[in-house]
C-alpha cells in the first residue's frame, strides 16, 4: 500500500516539475589578479577549459614539485588537452605565481 502512495507522488512531482520552466545564468568569469597579465595567458588559455580561475588562485602556496605533478595530473588523470611543452610553462607559471615564496595576489 504504501509503495502506491510513493510512485502516485512521484509521479505528480515529475508532471508538476516539468511544468516550470527555470533558466540560470551563471555570474561573468573575473580573472584573478595573478593570471591577469599576459605572463599567464598559456594558464588562462588551457586551464579554464575544465575549472574556474579562481580555483588555482585558491590552492595552498606549494612548491614546484606540486604545480609540475598537479599540471601532470590534469593531463594524465583527467584528460586535459595540453601539450607537453605547454604542461612545462604552465607549471612554471604557476610556481612563480602560486609558489611557496609567492605573494598572495
Amino acid at each position: 500500500m504504501r509503495r502506491g502512495y510513493l510512485a502516485a507522488g512521484a509521479a505528480a512531482l515529475c508532471l508538476t516539475s516539468a511544468a516550470w520552466s527555470l533558466s540560470f545564468t551563471p555570474p561573468e568569469e573575473t580573472v584573478p589578479v595573478g593570471l591577469a597579465g599576459d605572463n599567464a595567458e598559456l594558464v588562462r588559455v588551457n586551464c579554464a577549459a575544465c575549472h574556474s580561475l579562481d580555483y588555482i588562485a585558491t590552492q595552498p602556496r606549494k612548491d614546484a614539485a606540486f604545480w609540475k605533478g598537479t599540471v601532470t595530473k590534469m593531463v594524465t588523470v583527467y584528460g586535459a588537452p595540453v601539450e607537453p611543452a605547454d604542461g612545462e610553462k604552465i607549471a612554471g607559471i604557476l610556481t612563480t605565481l602560486y609558489g611557496q615564496a609567492a605573494p598572495k595576489p
